[in-house]
């Protein structure tokens, strides 16, 4: 069953560069050939326009062809090769896009594969369980009440009302563990598409038909239509206005070429074939192209993570965010307690304790259970299993006993917290020693949990649980504080606990005793300091402070309220999932960064390719900027426009997977982008323009 679930999550991943998706999106670019759809994109319908005018004028060369000298090809070979690479220029621009958004239909797609025709056990009442009716899963309204027994997919998303189950939710969230669903906040809505995979349920429909979770999913990645961010409607506009004055200038190129021809008496005047493809090579259309599948392919990479973005705008903010509010149980420490330490009753070795809280925890399936046979194994080479004890009887951990133990061999071991082990005890006449209890307490004022473990009537002495750092969180703050992230912990613990967390995860600052008004109070100081806040929370009471937040991360498996006030749901409901968030952000604001800066070296470099040896038969003074000696102006009119879709179809692949990030302060970043792709960006036309004006002359075209 979890194989199902992990195989209907790997779908989620799939079909980024199958032969089909890139069919699909073929005939997609070419549908958005239409000048409504072009029309979107106002720097690209200038060059749409132009592909117009080139392609009118080669069928006018066709039909009305100019003479040409003998062993030179015909002007129409030229003109209409022109407009088959602007045309090529177009239809990559809306490859792009369209191979982004496709991608997020194909999860959509998978998402909806997760929702077959499914059967529900409808019941009228808790009391009438036993007697359920069957009905389609999409006949089921808000309020009906459903049983789930074990191995059933979960019909609708539910408020679980009764019983306590673990459920695999991998279809949807792509974890691979199973997750414990019971009627308490936190932890009772299930979605629908998962399954059940113990015990049994009974919960009551909280949706009405279309509004599920799984269908909010669907819409937010098979969106049609797709609002762009703050930074992307700038962009649009700079670049627009870049063009729109160019557009300007080259208008007059040929009424001064003939007006400098006339007054000169030498020279030929621009042909206008000429200015307009001078003009598609000018302006910013690499950028242009490809700005709005940086966008999308941002956003599929928030889903590819398992976090539904709200918005663009939500993306872009977390590529800005320069401080983090961190809770400390869950995010920055383990969540679930590991045993650190046994401490023995007096006249008890700790080995002893070590065996019988092992042998009591064999049948414990909590995390605190396993770590405590995983320290006794590693510590003190305890290896006892299920097959050691043969013929025990073993009780296991639940909610209700708050112990677990075994008994074997006229040993009655149970381990468990100071109340439920006293209880136990008082049953046999017996109590929890003065030093054990002192020892409990001390325990406690150090952050951890204490659990008494006894034989009988004996108290063996205590185990200490805690909440300990998460592995790697350290490294992590590390490399977030070099990007100029600033990591504050929250907790409620005191301040002598929350200091201590604080100096063995290496966050930058901490808040100890706080509750939740706090944190509404601590992102209105940082926003009011102009900076851009980032926090995650689950709980009715984070519903305020992450309203506020720029970024907000609710938990997938949080409540109502805080999933409406988030900007960001994380599927996984794993709190760490924010400092991926911010890669993902910072990774694409440097994406778009980067093929701006590479776009605009790249016109910068085509301005001294193509000017010398294009205008040169009118301004004779010109060829001795032609440094690079190219064949002719012809030649070097189509190699730029050639050079120019080259480089918009190497570039696909960079605006969809991202360029790669690493640790550094943003101006260090900004640095490399300068570096990296501005002076990539000038050095490369030179090469290749001059590489495929060889190519033409060899191949004798020009």
């Amino acid at each position: 069953m979890q194989e199902e679930g992990r195989d209907a999550a790997r779908l989620l991943r799939r079909r980024l560069f199958t032969p089909k998706l890139v069919l699909q999106c073929l005939g997609l670019a070419l549908y958005r050939l239409n000048p409504v759809a072009v029309m979107r994109n106002p720097v690209m319908f200038v060059v749409w326009t132009a592909a117009v005018v080139v392609t009118i004028l080669a069928v006018y060369e066709w039909i009305f062809p100019t003479p040409v000298p003998e062993g030179h090809l015909s002007e129409t070979f030229f003109a209409f090769s022109l407009a088959v690479w602007l045309w090529i220029i177009i239809w990559l621009g809306n490859f792009s896009e369209a191979l982004a958004e496709e991608r997020g239909r194909a999860q959509a797609t998978a998402l909806r594969g997760t929702r077959s025709e499914i059967l529900a056990k409808r019941i009228r009442s808790v009391s009438e369980a036993a007697s359920p009716e069957l009905v389609l899963a999409e006949n089921l309204k808000k309020g009906d009440l459903l049983l789930i027994e074990p191995g059933d997919i979960i019909p609708a998303d539910a408020e679980v009302i009764e019983g306590v189950a673990a459920v695999d939710e991998s279809a949807v969230t792509g974890e691979s563990a199973p997750v414990v669903r019971e009627p308490c906040e936190g932890s009772n809505l299930v979605v629908g598409g998962t399954r059940v995979l113990s015990d049994r349920l009974i919960a009551r429909v909280s949706v009405d038909q279309g509004d599920s979770f799984l269908d909010k999913m669907i819409s937010m990645v098979d969106g049609s239509s797709r609002r762009r961010t703050p930074n992307e409607v700038a962009l649009t506009i700079l670049l627009t206005s870049m063009t729109v004055i160019l557009l300007l200038s080259c208008s007059t190129l040929v009424p001064f070429s003939f007006y400098a021809t006339n007054h000169g008496g030498h020279g030929l005047p621009v042909r206008v074939i000429t200015a307009v493809a001078f003009l598609v090579c000018v302006i910013p259309t690499t950028i242009a192209g490809l700005l709005s599948t940086i966008g999308v392919a941002g956003m599929s990479r928030m889903m590819k993570a398992n976090v539904i973005a709200m918005s663009g705008r939500a993306v872009e903010a977390s590529g800005d965010v320069d401080v983090l509010l961190l809770d400390k149980t869950g995010t920055i420490t383990v969540g679930n307690r590991e045993a650190i330490a046994f401490l023995p009753s007096p006249g008890v070795t700790v080995l002893e304790l070590a065996e019988a809280a092992a042998a009591a925890s064999i049948a414990d399936e909590t995390p605190e259970g396993h770590s405590i046979v995983r320290l006794a194994r590693e510590r003190y080479n305890v290896k006892h299993d299920v097959n050691f004890y043969k013929g025990a009887k073993f009780f296991a951990f639940s909610a209700q006993t708050r112990m677990s133990g075994i008994d074997f061999e006229g040993s009655r071991i149970r381990k468990g917290s100071m109340d439920a082990i006293a209880q136990w005890l008082q049953g046999m006449g017996a109590a929890v020693p003065p030093e054990i209890a002192q020892k409990s307490i001390s325990a406690a004022r150090r952050g951890s949990t204490p659990l008494i473990v006894s034989d009988n009537d004996r108290v063996l002495g205590i185990v200490e649980l805690k909440d300990v750092v998460k592995r790697g969180i350290r490294d992590r703050f590390k490399r977030l504080r070099e990007m100029g992230i600033r990591t504050v912990m929250l907790t409620g613990d005191n301040k002598y606990t929350a200091a201590a967390i604080a100096a063995e995860a290496g966050v930058d600052d901490f808040i100890g005793d706080a509750n939740p008004e706090d944190k509404l109070t601590i992102i209105r100081r940082l926003q009011s300091e102009g900076r851009l806040v980032a926090m995650s929370g689950d709980g009715t009471n984070d519903a305020p402070a992450l309203a506020m937040a720029d970024v907000a991360v609710a938990m997938g498996n949080g409540t109502q309220a805080a999933k409406e006030a988030g900007n960001m749901i994380d599927l996984d409901s794993n709190p760490t999932k924010l400092l991926d968030i911010i890669d993902i952000g910072k990774q694409m604001m440097l994406t778009r960064g980067a093929i701006t800066i590479f776009a605009v070296s790249n016109v910068i470099a085509e301005y001294f390719a193509i000017i010398p040896a294009a205008f040169s038969v009118t301004y004779p003074e010109l060829e001795v900027l032609n440094f690079l000696h190219l064949a002719s102006p012809v030649s070097a009119v189509l190699s730029t426009v050639i050079f120019n879709a080259l480089v918009m179809f190497l570039l696909i692949p960079v605006a969809i997977r991202g360029v790669s990030t690493r640790a550094a302060s943003p101006i260090r970043l900004l640095r490399r982008n300068v570096i990296v792709f501005g002076l990539g960006g000038l050095a490369v036309p030179f090469v290749l323009i001059k590489a495929i004006d060889l190519a033409l002359f060899y191949m004798g075209l020009y």
